[in-house]
Formats: structure tokens, sequence, C-alpha cells
């Protein structure tokens, strides 16, 4: 009984992921939440609207209400796959798109009428450097994160330590990449980070997958690996993620509830 003990415990200590070396923050606080059909994958936001996004479907949803308002869906079996991360830019709601678990990788950002749903126009990146999961921008350039995994969806002998954020400028051409820290890749469970954004802060926060977490990286001094800040807990397991700088509210996907929390992360902008 002690050998059998003592061997599960070894082998929950070898599962454990690394201790990050950094420090971990409490969740902050829940302000609301709401249902959504489409919670499976990302989230965008803009002044009105919460964007709900699954694979083929985008929900628009009534920010102060959580009431749906209008509803994308591309037929099974078309070109669209797998979408993913969200955001709202200049009057355009632009989706990330890739045919995960599809190898090899295809990845495109997919553009749509943030009112209507209507889809405006893609642009492709064929194979590139992984399956497109999320996009940002910061200063006029495009940062997007191409997602490696260990199991299904992943390219043999290519594990999730691969997962690169690539930089780039606003024709989609490649200026830069950064892969992320091992100690948040190995709380990812073999999979990759699910969403992500520049912070008023001038840092990267992202989520993995399943875990609780939010993982907070600045840009190298050296080097080309984003080095890690912090962890912040939260009540919500990994998928998408979206902030709103005027507000401070983040918003987050819980995929098994099929819903949309709410977290105050910082203070309103002034």
């Amino acid at each position: 009984m002690i050998v059998g003990t003592l061997a599960a415990v070894l082998l929950a200590q070898a599962a454990a992921p690394a201790d990050p070396g950094v420090p971990i923050e409490p969740a902050p606080k829940v302000l609301r939440k709401f249902p959504a059909d489409e919670a499976q994958q990302g989230v965008a936001v803009d002044r009105d609207s919460v964007f709900v996004i699954g694979n083929r479907v985008i929900g628009r949803y009534d920010r102060r209400t959580g009431r749906r308002l209008a509803r994308f869906e591309s037929p099974a079996g078309g070109p669209l796959i797998h979408m993913n991360g969200g955001i709202v830019l200049d009057g355009k709601l632009y989706c990330s798109h890739s045919n995960f678990p599809g190898v090899p990788m295809v990845s495109s950002i997919e553009i749509f009428d943030p009112k209507t749903l209507r889809h405006l126009g893609s642009q492709s990146f064929g194979v590139d450097a992984g399956s497109l999961v999320w996009m940002d921008r910061r200063d006029g350039n495009w940062w997007v994160c191409f997602g490696h995994y260990n199991g299904r969806g992943g390219q043999p002998g290519v594990t999730n330590e691969s997962s690169v954020l690539v930089k780039m400028d606003s024709s989609f051409r490649r200026m830069a990449a950064y892969t992320f820290p091992k100690v948040f890749v190995d709380r990812w469970d073999g999979m990759t980070a699910s969403g992500g954004f520049w912070g008023p802060d001038g840092l990267l926060y992202a989520t993995g997958h399943h875990a609780p977490e939010i993982y907070v990286m600045r840009l190298p001094r050296m080097g080309s690996v984003l080095e890690p800040v912090k962890i912040i807990q939260s009540p919500v397991e990994g998928q998408g993620i979206a902030f709103d700088p005027a507000t401070g509210e983040l918003f987050q996907m819980q995929r098994k509830e099929r819903m949309i929390y709410v977290l105050q992360l910082t203070a309103a902008r002034r």
C-alpha cells in the first residue's frame, strides 16, 4: 500500500506543471455573465456588443442585456472549419480561422460587418507558421498567434512549444516573431494559447485551453522568447478572451457552460 501510494504521489508530481517562478495573483471580480449558444472558441467586443465565436458560427449579443441581436452560420462542409479569436477594429470584425484539426495547417482571417455579421472578405495565409488562433493590433501592426499541438491537430515531430506570436505590418508582412515561455507552455496540457491581447500597460495577456489562468508576458529585452511576468487566476477555464480598455472589462468564455463571463481586470480609463 505504501509503495502504491508513493508511486501515485510521484506520478502526480511528474504530471504537475512546473513552478512558473512568477507571482500568481487572485482572480478579478466577476461583474456579470450571460449564456451564449455559440460559446465554443473565441470572443470579441466593441462598445455595444459582444461577439461570441464558434467553429462555424458567430453570435452578436447586446453587451448590457446579453440578448442576441444577430447570428452568422456557415454551412457544414463549407469553407469555414474552425474560427477562433476575434477583434473589432475600424468598423470590422476580424476572426481567426484555420482547418484544425487538419494538417498541413492552413489559416486565414475572416472579416465581417459587426452589425449584420455579413461576410466581407478574407486574408489568406495558406500554410504558414502554424494554426492561426487569435490576433490583435498594436501601434499599427498586427500580432498574430499561430498555434501548435501535441496531440490531435498537431504536426508530427512538432510540439506546442513551437506556438509563435508573429508581428506583421498593416499589409500582413512578417516583421518579427516570438515564442512563449516554457514555464507557461508546460501549463497548457499539450494545447496552445487560446486567446490573447495587448493590455494598456504594454503587457501581453493570454489564456491556455483548460487551466483557469491568464498568463502575462512582455517582449524580451534580448532573444526571441516572451518573458513571463505573472499569472492571474481566473474563474474561467481557458479559451477565448477579449478586453475593453475603456471600461477595464475582460470578457472570457466558459466553454463547458456555454457562458460569457465579464471580469473587472483594470480600472476604467478616464
